[in-house]
């Protein structure tokens, strides 16, 4: 990775930003906040009064964290990190979710826009590369409304929303047009696996579609020539033990559906977290065998995804 002088860029927000669109986009999203669709729980409570439902978030947006991450894809990390901001709270209940004190419990600090916006600009003045919004699905109404606050303080980085796949397409019509980078998951194929394990039987049919959306947004992944991701579409899956995942089936969607040309990062880092003990779930109380992870590989070579990578 070189540290040579980027590649001139301009996210697109600035467009957006630019023409007046940003400001009507605010006011939907305020108003969505009122009979919330944000994902598909479709709760439609209204959070301007601190009512929530399963995220268990209302008015403000938690934040656990920001900081510069060094521990993701290397076009997004580069040399300086990747600034990533952690929502609390989350809208599904992985049984093995590696961060359950953060997405279960919530344990966060009420964010308004303008604190989430100096957030965001305290990470630019730090060096990252990006903004890598985590865990984003149940707050897309709070990161709009951010986002003029940071724009007029000099914003000028490329948003990656990285995202379960959990999404609305009420919310990725509020994004189309600010977000440079999607990076979704792909957790399951199936919807028995994801009723199981995320309380989420729909979760395989919204997946499709709002990846499919996404790519239609932002097209392939480009990389500019030090490296560094600049748009497109970044496609993670945690292959998991006994192919909970389904990994062949969505490596063949993928390849169909989308571009061979999509990138993907099959990950070998599941371990047992969250509620997954010998007790519950016993079945992936375990980690990945080197075996499991070589068919996934295999699948998607096979499937001809040609820029998929392996990450552990």
């Amino acid at each position: 990775m070189s540290n040579s002088k980027p590649e001139p860029f301009e996210p697109v927000y600035l467009r957006t930003y630019a023409s007046d669109h940003l400001t009507l986009r605010v006011e939907r999203a305020r108003q969505s906040l009122q009979a919330c669709t944000a994902c598909p729980r479709n709760c439609q409570i209204n959070r301007f009064e601190g009512k929530f439902g399963v995220c268990k978030t209302g008015r403000h947006a938690f934040v656990s964290s920001h900081f510069a991450h060094h521990g993701e894809e290397d076009c997004l990390t580069g040399w300086k990190g990747s600034g990533t901001v952690f929502f609390a709270g989350c809208n599904l209940r992985c049984v093995f979710c590696q961060n359950f004190d953060i997405s279960w419990q919530v344990r966060g600090t009420p964010t308004p826009p303008r604190e989430l916006a100096a957030r965001m600009l305290d990470l630019q003045a730090q060096g990252c590369h990006n903004i890598n919004l985590v865990t984003p699905e149940h707050v897309v109404p709070q990161i709009v409304e951010a986002l003029p606050f940071a724009i007029e303080g000099g914003l000028r980085l490329p948003l990656v929303y990285n995202t379960s796949a959990y999404d609305s397409m009420e919310s990725l019509a509020l994004l189309d047009g600010l977000v440079d980078i999607y990076m979704p998951d792909f957790k399951y194929w199936d919807a028995a696996m994801a009723r199981k394990y995320s309380r989420a039987p729909d979760y395989p049919e919204v997946a499709r579609r709002v990846i499919k959306e996404m790519h239609r947004q932002v097209g392939n992944l480009v990389i500019a020539h030090n490296g560094l991701a600049r748009r497109g579409l970044l496609i993670r899956h945690l292959v998991m033990p006994e192919d909970v995942a389904g990994t062949w089936a969505v490596m063949r969607w993928i390849a169909d559906e989308l571009s061979p040309e999509t990138y993907v990062n099959l990950m070998a880092q599941y371990y047992p977290a969250g509620k997954v003990s010998r007790f519950e779930h016993a079945e992936i109380n375990r980690r990945l065998t080197r075996a499991e992870f070589e068919r996934a590989l295999e699948a998607a070579w096979d499937a001809g995804l040609r820029r998929a990578v392996a990450s552990g």
